[in-house]
């Protein structure tokens, strides 16, 4: 999975992603248990193989946000503590059973030092990083929840089904019951991708 993910950005030759392979550790991670918590500092970043992720923040009061999540074939990590070596304020979730394969950060600086691929690659990770983080600032800002929630089950239908209903209302900035409306409307109005 993560060889086809590096193949796709036609950076690497087939020596260079076989020794990426050597450098990975293959964890398993169960539902509800956490891959960082606040006030840690992120040493690692993973490659998620199955399962399904929520980054949230918690306020004051406890209550949380979730502003992400994160799907088989994508990058996991803490980005923020990554790069600053800080502690982090947010929490990532396994919402169910997951498989990652991680590469500690000690080795992505190494590859870097001595793998100009590899500065081009992380630089190219981070600006798609980025470009969502952007998308989901202006969704948040210009779009209606209701256009919001059909491209979150457009784009993964085969994961939005299996998500708690509250993670979903809290990352589309609505109460659940707002949520049980949309997902009435959707489905009558025939347009529910996930039918």
């Amino acid at each position: 999975m993560m060889e086809e993910y590096l193949r796709a950005f036609h950076l690497f030759n087939e020596e260079e992603i076989a020794l990426t392979s050597s450098i990975v550790t293959k964890t398993a991670i169960k539902k509800g248990d956490y891959f960082i918590t606040e006030g840690n500092v992120c040493g690692k970043v993973a490659f998620v193989t199955s399962g399904t992720f929520r980054s949230f923040y918690r306020n004051e009061n406890a209550e949380e946000s979730t502003y992400c999540f994160t799907f088989p074939n994508n990058f996991l990590t803490a980005y923020s503590s990554l790069i600053s070596q800080e502690p982090t304020k947010e929490y990532i979730q396994a919402l169910s059973d997951a498989e990652l394969l991680v590469i500690p950060k000690h080795e992505i600086d190494k590859q870097q030092l001595e793998n100009p691929k590899w500065v081009q690659f992380l630089k190219i990770v981070a600006e798609q990083q980025y470009i969502q983080l952007e998308k989901r600032i202006f969704q948040l800002l210009n779009e209606k929840a209701d256009t919001r929630y059909f491209n979150l089950i457009t784009n993964h239908p085969e994961y939005v089904q299996q998500l708690p209903l509250q993670f979903v209302a809290s990352y589309l900035g609505i109460s659940q019951r707002h949520l049980s409306r949309l997902r009435k409307d959707l489905v009558l109005s025939d347009k529910c991708p996930t039918k």
